[in-house]
């Protein structure tokens, strides 16, 4: 398999696999042994981009949060790989009481915290999680510089940013010469389109903001997996993918990923990929897997190269209304 061209994330400097992984899935439904071989496998194929938070794994019973980023620091020293990676984390989201939001004096507890955790000097891609209406966004961008002028972040990102809220993030930085959001995660994939592509992907565009998408498989649906309400019992969040996207839409997406797989002799889930990678402002979805081989199926999506005809199709087949 050829190895897959970096690309640039915003105009941070650096430079990121057009796939990105995903690890909610380690310390949940991937072993720290799993955990392990598939960060191996991802590398060794030539991707470098792994995207965590702190709060990952906080649902799971009984556990309290940064797990995944506990196991991703023990396999950076066994596998001393750190330069060979960049590795994003994020911010903000509950991790106990108190400890949730963007306030500064947090930040600078909870990026502590991540790198400990992480076993690292520094993280590549530091994002907020979510917006926190209740700080000011100056004072969370002013904490931000401090970490990069420190060295304990290389570049800053939103997840779960409204389009008014990320443009008046851009515009604080400017007017008051702060480092500013270099990328984005939102939701986005072949059903859930309108938000990004009508709000915030015209401001992606206009400052050059990377964007790293989640939930690009809509959490499994358009790899096919399920296909009828019988099948919500395949994982743990069968029932609310089922729910969610079991409708006249969401089995005509499915109609219009298989067709195309059959004509380009791949599967679904590497055409739903393909098909995004190849969409304005987006630079590397993210992608988790369980397995090595599932992980090779996704990794075998950036060697897909979709014809205009086949990109028109899926885009007017999942569009909303039709």
């Amino acid at each position: 398999m050829t190895t897959p061209p970096l690309r640039p994330l915003g105009r941070s400097g650096l430079q990121v696999s057009p796939l990105c992984f995903g690890g909610n899935v380690f310390g949940w439904t991937a072993d720290e042994a799993t955990s392990f071989s598939l960060l191996d496998a991802w590398v060794d194929a030539g991707f470098n981009f792994v995207d965590t938070a702190d709060m990952y794994s906080s649902w799971v019973p009984g556990h309290q949060g940064g797990e995944s980023e506990t196991i991703i620091g023990k396999w950076l020293r066994k596998s001393g790989k750190r330069d060979r990676i960049v590795l994003a984390t994020k911010v903000g989201k509950e991790m106990g009481p108190g400890k949730k939001g963007l306030r500064p004096a947090y930040i600078r507890a909870a990026v502590e915290d991540s790198l400990r955790r992480l076993q690292t000097d520094y993280i590549d891609l530091y994002q907020s999680h979510e917006d926190d209406p209740d700080t000011p966004l100056a004072e969370t961008l002013e904490a931000f510089a401090a970490l990069i002028k420190e060295g304990k972040v290389r570049a800053i990102g939103a997840s779960n940013y409204s389009a008014p809220r990320l443009a008046e993030a851009l515009e604080t930085s400017v007017a008051l010469g702060l480092p500013r959001y270099e990328s984005l995660q939102p939701l986005y994939n072949l059903y859930d389109r309108a938000v990004f592509e009508d709000e915030l992907r015209p401001i992606c565009l206009a400052h050059e903001i990377g964007v790293i998408n989640y939930y690009a498989l809509a959490s499994g649906f358009l790899s096919g997996k399920y296909r009828s309400a019988e099948d919500a019992g395949k994982s743990p969040r069968g029932a609310g993918i089922v729910a969610q996207y079991l409708n006249p839409r969401g089995l005509r997406i499915l109609a219009t990923l298989d067709e195309v797989a059959e004509r380009y002799q791949a599967t679904p889930a590497q055409v739903a990929l393909a098909w995004q990678m190849a969409q304005p402002a987006i630079t590397a979805p993210i992608v988790s897997a369980t397995s090595v081989a599932q992980l090779q199926e996704l990794v075998g999506a950036t060697q897909l190269q979709l014809d205009p005809d086949a990109l028109e199709e899926l885009t007017l087949d999942s569009a909303e209304g039709v």
